[in-house]
């Protein structure tokens, strides 16, 4: 099921996407919400008819940096033996269609396509073979990242926490098998990106494990399982888009910071 979070007429609800063709998509109203047991309602709305928002509104994201070999390599880092955790705040994330502000501080604005795992109960100390059992689905992210200041400041912290930096969508995909899924990102319709969830070095049941051990995670927390290989620039002006094989495309425009 593709489970989106949407406004309409100023009310916030979540939604059942149906249908194949993307201009023929609808939304079936969930009674509820995705984080228990819910009905839909019967009632469908027109996708092009509401604004989609992000899918889910996180207590936390939690990314993971270097998780692709030849991305580690690109920026002249070494691979880590063992995951590497940072954190993006709540407030950076926006959903598809929003638009990324390039932040005042940064001169060099940096694109990461990354599958986003969405948890779907809260959970501490999950076993490797429970690790399915607490996830809701998958959505698109794009880590954006001022490169200059991470270089700059070593804590991550403004390169990748300021507001707009992690755009996530379009929907939730609860029924996938994220083990080898093509990446792609694309700005203005020309491919940057090209990778496979397969290339991690630490699966999305390895991170689940890692950081679970030290947290408790909650439903809607959003876990970022890296980028593969061709990170770039952004300007303003640009559309960028990442797509992932079985989920959708998260599309957003760069803008300048007001």
């Amino acid at each position: 099921m593709r489970i989106a979070r949407f406004s309409i007429d100023g009310n916030v609800a979540f939604g059942a996407v149906e249908g194949d063709r993307p201009d023929e998509l609808v939304l079936d109203i969930i009674k509820g919400i995705p984080f228990a047991d819910f009905e839909l309602s019967g009632t469908k709305v027109p996708l092009n008819k509401v604004r989609l928002l992000p899918p889910v509104l996180p207590n936390k994201v939690v990314a993971f940096g270097r998780n692709y070999a030849e991305h580690a390599r690109e920026l002249g880092n070494e691979v880590p033996d063992a995951p590497f955790a940072f954190f993006k705040p709540s407030t950076s994330v926006i959903g598809s269609g929003d638009e990324i502000a390039y932040p005042s501080f940064s001169q060099e604005l940096h694109h990461e396509a990354e599958l986003a795992v969405v948890i779907g109960r809260m959970c501490r100390e999950v076993p490797r073979e429970r690790v399915k059992d607490v996830i809701l689905g998958y959505t698109c992210a794009n880590d954006v990242t001022a490169r200059d200041v991470q270089r700059r400041e070593k804590q991550w912290a403004r390169a990748k926490g300021f507001d707009t930096s992690c755009p996530l969508g379009p929907w939730v995909e609860t029924d996938l098998d994220a083990s080898d899924l093509t990446i792609q990102l694309t700005v203005n319709g020309r491919q940057r990106q090209l990778g496979r969830t397969s290339e991690m070095i630490h699966p999305v049941e390895d991170l689940i494990v890692n950081i679970s051990e030290a947290m408790t995670l909650l439903p809607g927390d959003v876990i970022l399982t890296g980028t593969p290989a061709g990170v770039g620039p952004l300007n303003v002006g640009d559309e960028v888009a990442v797509t992932i094989e079985g989920i959708g495309t998260l599309t957003n425009k760069v803008v300048k910071r007001g």
